[in-house]
This record gives C-alpha cells, sequence and structure tokens, in this order.
C-alpha cells in the first residue's frame, strides 16, 4: 500500500511519517519511507525540491512551479515509489502530488481544472491507498516552526513560500481540506494530539486493525471568548494545559506579554524552554524581565543578547550584560547592537571580532562605521569576491536602511546572490531605486516588501499596502499604531480576514474608543481563534516597555 502524509508547514506530517514507518518496522513489516528524516530517496527529486524552494527563484512563475512541483514527484514515482511497492508491504511519502495541486489553485490562484488536469497528466491514474491530512491551526504550525528554528542549530534561508506571507499557509490549509474532503482522506487534528498516540493509531489501522481509527484525536469546539477578560483566561488556559507536553510551544505564546499572571508562567516555563522564554523577553523593560535575562544568561546566552532591544537596550544594566556575553555569542551581541550609535555601543564593538562588528552596523552611517564595512570587505577580497549566501546576507545586513552610493553599490553587486536580503536592506529607504524594486517584487515576495515599508507615510507605501491587503496579512504589520484615515480603512478591509492581525495592528490605538470598538468587532468574528486571543491580550498588557 501507498500511503502519503499531506498538511501545512509545520503540520506535523514529517515527524508522524516516520513514527508510523518506525511503528509498523517494529512488527516486523516491509516498510519504505521515501522522505525518510525530511530527505528523498531521490537525489534528483531533492535536487528539484531545493530549487523550488529556493528564495534566489524569486522570478519562478506559478505554473513553472506547478510543473515544478509535478516533476518532483514523477520524478520520485517512477525512479523510488513504483519499485519499492514491488518489495515493500507499504511505502510511505511525506507529501504527493495534492501538494502541488493546493498550492498552484489555493495558494497561487491558478484556474482548478488546469492545475487537475496537469495532475492528473502527470500521475497517469496512479494514486496512494491512503492518504493521511494531519490538519493543524496555522498559528500554531507556524510557532512550531518558529521555535524549531530558534533552538536547532541548522540555518536555512528562508523559503520561497515563506516569501508570501502567513496568509499562504491559511490558504493551503484550506486547499488541503477541500481535497480531503472530495478524495475522502483521512484527516487527523494535531492541534493538540500526543504524536506517539496518534502515529500508534494511524499506524495500526493501516496495518489493518480499523478500530482504533475511532480512538484518533477530533478537533474539539475551541472555548468562545466574546471579550478582552474572556480572551485572557482562554489563552492562560490553553497555555497552561500545553505546558505539561510542549512546554516551549507554551513559552513561545507568552512572548511580548506582561502581567503577574504572565509572569508567574513564564517564570515556571524558564528552566523548561529556557531558549524561548529568553527570546519572548524583547522589548521588555521590567524587573521580571531582567531577572528573567539574568537567569538565563547561561543556558540562553545568544537569546538573551538578542532581546535587548528597544529602551531595554540603552541601560547601564544592559551594557553590563552585553558586556559579559561578548566573548560567548559575540555574532548576537553584534546583532542587538544594530542601529546604535552610541559611546556605550562603539566601546563594546571594540571587544567583538569584525565580524560581529559588522552584523552591528545596520542603520549606522558615518566614517567610523564605513571603515569597518571597507575592512571586513577587504578581509573577502573585495566586494566582487563575496559570493557566499552567509557572506552576502551579511554584507547585506551591515548596509540596512543606508542610502548612499556605497550602500547601494554592495545592494546592487549582492542581489543577484541573496535578493531577499538585498531587497530587506532597503527597509525604510525612500529612494526611487528602493521603490522600483519594491513595485517589481511585490507579487513574489510580499512579506518581505511590506517589511520594507513599515511606518512609512509615503503615498507610493499607501498603494502598495492597498495592492497587498487582500494576500498579505503582514501589510497590517507596516500600519502598528497609525491614526491616519487610510490605516482605519486596511483595518476595516481585512477585518473579516485576518483580525487578529488587525487587533495587534492599533498598538497604542487599542485603548482608543475606536480601537476598543474594533477590538469587540474582532472578538465577534473569531471568538475561538487563539492568534486573536493573544494579541487581545498583548493590547490590554500594562505598558512596561
Amino acid at each position: 500500500m501507498f500511503v502519503v502524509f499531506e498538511g501545512i508547514d509545520g503540520s506535523g506530517k514529517t515527524t508522524l511519517s516516520n513514527l508510523v514507518a518506525r511503528w509498523l518496522r517494529e512488527r516486523d513489516l516491509r516498510v519504505e519511507h521515501v522522505r525518510e528524516d525530511g530527505r528523498f530517496a531521490s537525489s534528483v527529486t531533492q535536487a528539484l525540491r531545493e530549487l523550488g524552494r529556493d528564495a534566489r527563484n524569486l522570478a519562478l512563475e506559478p505554473r513553472a512551479e506547478l510543473m515544478l512541483y509535478l516533476t518532483r514527484e514523477v520524478q520520485l514515482l517512477d525512479e523510488v515509489i513504483r519499485r519499492a511497492m514491488q518489495r515493500s508491504d507499504f511505502v510511505i511519502a511525506d507529501r504527493f502530488v495534492a501538494t502541488a495541486e493546493a498550492l498552484g489553485v489555493y495558494g497561487r490562484g491558478l484556474p482548478e481544472p488546469e492545475v487537475r488536469a496537469l495532475v492528473a497528466a502527470a500521475t497517469a491514474g496512479f494514486a496512494p491507498g491512503l492518504t493521511v491530512l494531519v490538519d493543524v491551526d496555522p498559528t500554531i504550525a507556524r510557532a512550531r516552526r518558529q521555535i524549531a528554528k530558534l533552538v536547532g542549530s541548522e540555518h536555512r534561508p528562508p523559503s520561497r513560500k515563506g516569501l508570501a506571507g502567513t496568509a499562504l499557509q491559511r490558504r493551503l490549509r484550506d486547499g488541503y481540506r477541500a481535497i480531503a474532503a472530495r478524495e475522502r482522506w483521512l484527516v487527523v487534528d494535531n492541534s493538540d494530539a500526543d504524536l506517539a498516540t496518534l502515529a500508534e493509531a494511524i499506524a495500526s489501522s493501516i496495518a489493518g486493525d480499523r478500530r482504533p481509527l475511532a480512538k484518533l484525536p477530533r478537533a474539539t469546539t475551541a472555548v468562545v471568548a466574546s471579550d478582552r477578560a474572556a480572551a485572557r483566561e482562554a489563552l492562560l488556559d490553553w497555555i497552561d494545559r500545553r505546558a505539561a507536553r510542549e512546554p516551549q510551544l507554551a513559552a513561545y505564546f507568552l512572548a511580548g506579554l506582561a502581567g503577574d499572571d504572565i509572569d508567574s508562567r513564564r517564570r515556571a516555563l524558564a528552566d523548561r524552554a529556557p531558549r524561548v522564554v529568553a527570546n519572548g523577553l524583547k522589548w521588555l523593560d521590567d524587573p521580571v524581565s531582567w531577572e528573567l535575562r539574568e537567569q538565563l544568561a547561561e543556558p540562553a546566552p545568544g537569546e538573551v543578547a538578542r532581546s535587548l532591544v528597544g529602551p531595554a537596550a540603552l541601560t547601564a544594566r544592559a551594557h553590563a550584560l552585553l558586556g559579559t556575553l561578548a566573548d560567548r555569542v559575540p555574532q548576537e551581541v553584534g546583532e542587538a547592537l544594530a542601529g546604535r550609535d552610541d559611546s556605550a555601543a562603539w566601546e563594546l564593538r571594540e571587544r567583538l571580532p569584525l565580524g560581529a562588528v559588522a552584523a552591528s552596523l545596520a542603520r549606522v552611517s558615518g566614517a567610523r562605521a564605513w571603515e569597518l564595512r571597507e575592512h571586513w570587505l577587504a578581509e573577502r577580497g573585495g566586494l566582487a569576491r563575496v559570493s557566499g549566501a552567509d557572506d552576502a546576507e551579511l554584507a547585506c545586513a551591515m548596509i540596512d536602511g543606508l542610502g548612499d552610493e556605497r550602500a547601494w553599490a554592495i545592494r546592487e553587486a549582492l542581489r543577484p546572490v541573496v535578493p531577499v536580503a538585498a531587497l530587506d536592506s532597503t527597509a525604510t529607504l525612500v529612494d526611487d531605486a528602493a521603490w522600483q524594486w519594491r513595485t517589481a517584487t511585490l507579487d513574489r515576495a510580499p512579506k518581505v516588501v511590506m517589511k520594507t515599508i513599515a511606518l512609512l507615510d509615503d503615498p507610493r507605501a499607501w498603494q502598495l499596502r492597498e495592492r497587498a491587503i487582500e494576500r498579505c496579512e503582514e501589510t497590517l504589520d507596516t500600519i502598528i499604531g497609525s491614526d491616519d484615515p487610510r490605516a482605519w480603512q486596511l483595518r476595516d478591509a481585512a477585518l473579516a480576514r485576518w483580525p487578529a492581525a488587525v487587533v495587534k495592528s492599533l498598538g497604542p490605538l487599542a485603548s482608543s474608543e475606536r480601537g476598543r470598538t474594533l477590538i469587540d468587532a474582532a472578538l465577534a468574528q473569531q471568538p475561538q481563534s487563539l492568534a486573536l486571543w493573544r494579541h487581545v491580550v498583548m493590547a490590554d498588557r500594562p505598558r512596561r516597555r
């Protein structure tokens, strides 16, 4: 039997499919997993996957992307799957052609009849014996992906799908659900499940015992929070229940929040999820946050350094703490100094290696900073010799927000190597060249483009926001705290689609009469939304920044 696991990124399908394969093997069944531990059994398929996810290929058109995804699966089918089925009891795949269909139709907006015809031609009648959709709330899936990046040692560049923003994952989830209903897939909910139990139930049912299917976790009706107090209660109850099994996930949802009830939970999770707790202290400048930074400086030095942003970073206490961390995590200390041109920051730079200093030079102009940039480039043989992605990304980071000729020369030279980092470095710029880049790239990388125009009050910025608001949730991040009538129009337009992001965009306006009215409307729209609960609590937090 050919068994496929489908689901959005972060759904847990890869982990679950490997657990199922292991369970079946332990029962002496012959099992082949064609993407064991996340890597395809076909090197050609793996290369095609890397080509499709590589953010450098921004110009890849949706139809070409669809055909690339199908080519990937046809290669795997003919090279690996058909042969494996002749010698195995079960062949397991982590995704198959349904991913191409969901991405093409629901993600990129291609005509469904055209996409389905291409999928049918690619498979030539071959179909899985069973497809399992691992369904999950996209908010939880995104949190799990962010945690994996935070605590994992592997540095992976952004994928092309990630450049579209969080709304893409929501559209893909809708797509998978629609295909599952049409094709009668087995749908399991992994928003609040124990993976080992879930894997055992699926594996035993695949092996012939259908009874465990009745015990599979089903999506339960979430708590309804109709007002701010209920949203806070619902969020804290969810965090308490999740803390027992997924402490890192529970800690993730405490990030940026404040209050005695938040602090007690953050303290309780500090030993079990130190890096996630430390990462969640960004912008916070209160006694409990400082106590936790000093407690977590040993197990999570990099995250503690990165948490020192905003007003908290400009204190003598922050300077002393960064000084103690400089030898252990120089790169992170350098990143914490980004944008700072004060004497305390320059004192710390003198203690850092050149690579870490380079990371600190974003948004810092002046002869002293340019001398260091030129020194860094000279060590690599000059700008023309910077070809590796890591060095190119660092070079773009050190000119972030700078619009002089030297900065643009670096940006233009490295754009073919790291187009996303080069675009990202135009943040806050109002040069004609920056607007041309943004306009040309908006359809391919709206999330990055929106990041570069955050809080810009420029007619061209408002035009880009109006173009992006239909498909890019991060558009709302660019108007946080804005009381401009155009900002309110964007909020009203997006309320039904992304109420959580709308509430987040209020910032200090959340306490205004109009802000309170909008929050009430958001809760009426999605009273069961975990993301909305969190942003409602964020809006009501004590002002301790």
